[in-house]
């Protein structure tokens, strides 16, 4: 039976990504939630940057900063 080693900056890296996705995801669905609520200036156009896309990535940090925070106290 072979063993096959995995190294662990890989599976950190893997495990990373999958809590940035996860926040982008949560981060959206809030955001996308919220949206009827906000102010006609906070909310995103399509295909253009503008002050809803910061409204958007700011929900989608402080999700991210939420699940590494708590990943830390467990």
């Amino acid at each position: 039976m072979r063993c096959i080693a995995v190294s662990k900056p890989s599976v950190l890296a893997n495990f990373n990504f999958l809590q940035a996705l996860l926040a982008i995801i949560l981060g959206n669905l809030v955001y996308f939630a919220l949206l009827p609520s906000l102010p006609p200036y906070f909310r995103h156009r399509r295909f253009q940057i503008d002050f809803g896309t910061l409204v958007d990535f700011s929900f989608c940090v402080a999700i991210y900063l939420l699940i590494r925070s708590i990943r830390k106290w467990l």
